[in-house]
């Protein structure tokens, strides 16, 4: 119940009165002792457009969040650059068990598709290529040996 009639940071706006166009009755709050009520005809009208409109600030709100998240999150974030012949190593699908192997590879990148697409092929089975995103790709480096 609490959830419901917090306002959240976001939206700016309490779920209750999202869902119900109206601020909620608290069991403690000061109840009237005659309740009358109006018919107006115009009631499902004027609600309607209230909840539009709350339905609208809502949306405007979580828009500019977004946009103040991901400035956020951009300020410290560097693409990686990659181009074609770099080896990679490519993101494992459906990991099940803490100890398998993350990665597979090394991949060699073959073609660039788009901004952040590329077509990679492995080193020792040529015949497997995969269409790869930057999000499963990690670029391998070369360890420099330390001790000499």
């Amino acid at each position: 119940f609490n959830y419901n009639t917090s306002i959240h940071a976001t939206t700016k706006q309490t779920p209750f009165e999202m869902m119900h166009g109206r601020q909620v009755t608290l069991p403690f709050d000061q109840q009237k002792e005659i309740i009358s009520l109006t018919q107006d005809p115009e009631h499902s009208q004027k609600i309607r457009i209230y909840l539009e409109k709350l339905v609208n600030e809502a949306r405007n709100n979580i828009i500019k969040n977004q946009q103040q998240y991901k400035a956020r999150y951009d300020l410290h974030r560097q693409d990686l650059l990659l181009k074609v012949n770099d080896l990679v190593l490519v993101k494992t699908r459906n990991v099940r068990n803490k100890f398998d192997i993350r990665y597979e590879g090394p991949f060699k990148i073959i073609k660039q598709l788009g901004i952040k697409t590329f077509i990679v092929q492995h080193v020792k089975k040529l015949t497997l290529t995969r269409q790869v995103t930057m999000d499963v790709i990690v670029p391998l480096v070369e360890r420099w040996n330390l001790i000499q």
